[in-house]
């Protein structure tokens, strides 16, 4: 019984509120209504250009690439401005925020980079996909000494990026960064570039030939019926050389900061 009361007084409680809310909206004046109609529709637009700016300005710089191409002594020289010595390959990714360490005696607020450095083991680079709705950047290293052994494995897997959703609808920028060029036997970026290309046209015909259920979170790179080109790309693409081992690395760290501004 005590229930039944209880739920009586609640529902005459809220019959009063809604007779009273109906009241309210009645004496006000529609012009009040509007304005108040309007302010809660630009909040809500406000909330949403900040969410996208957020988005937009993320300072994310992915590293990723074939196993043993140096991506880890890459990591380590931005952050620290040491090779480490490193020549273990990840297993897990390697992740850090912090100011390049070229900055680290420059004057005034320097924006700290996130930097992601995604193993290459063909096992684990799925990982990918988890860091990219956030990369602002990613940089596809390349083993410039052992290019060619490596050369397939390498252009089969830019191209999963290259043709991936997140990166063509953002427009990621990309960095191809042929490593180790400090080597007499390493391979020069021009050529490099070269066979890339080749490679990725190779493919293109053949997942071209593939039925649409086959590539269904994939989008069509390159101009139909002519040969595939880097300037192709939806997104920014540029090429260049480092040698993680000497700290030669100008051409990085150039690409980090013209996506994360200081």
């Amino acid at each position: 019984m005590n229930f039944e009361k209880m739920e009586k007084e609640v529902k005459i409680q809220v019959q009063k509120w809604v007779g009273e809310a109906q009241e309210l909206i009645q004496k006000t004046p529609q012009t009040q209504i509007y304005a108040a109609f309007a302010v809660v529709i630009f909040t809500v637009l406000l909330l949403i250009f900040i969410k996208l700016f957020k988005r937009a300005s993320s300072n994310t710089i992915l590293l990723t690439g074939l196993s043993g191409s140096g991506k880890t002594i890459l990591f380590h020289q931005l952050r620290d401005g040491s090779s480490h010595l490193g020549t273990v390959t990840s297993m897990e990714p390697n992740e850090g925020t912090f100011v390049l360490h070229a900055e680290m005696n420059k004057k005034g607020k320097i924006k700290p980079v996130h930097i992601i450095d995604v193993p290459g083991h063909y096992r684990l680079r799925t990982k990918l996909d988890e860091f990219l709705p956030q990369a602002a950047g990613v940089v596809f290293v390349i083993d410039a000494v052992e290019f060619l052994p490596n050369c397939r494995a390498a252009s089969e897997y830019l191209y999963e990026i290259l043709t991936g959703a997140n990166v063509v609808k953002k427009k990621i920028p990309l960095l191809i960064l042929c490593n180790k060029v400090d080597k007499v036997t390493a391979h020069t970026k021009e050529f490099i570039r070269k066979q890339l290309e080749k490679e990725i046209d190779k493919l293109r015909a053949s997942r071209t030939a593939v039925s649409e259920a086959d590539v269904t979170n994939e989008f069509t790179l390159g101009t139909p019926g002519a040969a595939f080109t880097f300037s192709q790309c939806h997104n920014k693409l540029v090429i260049g050389e480092s040698s993680g081992l000497t700290g030669e690395i100008d051409q990085l760290e150039d690409f980090v900061r013209n996506i994360v501004k200081p």
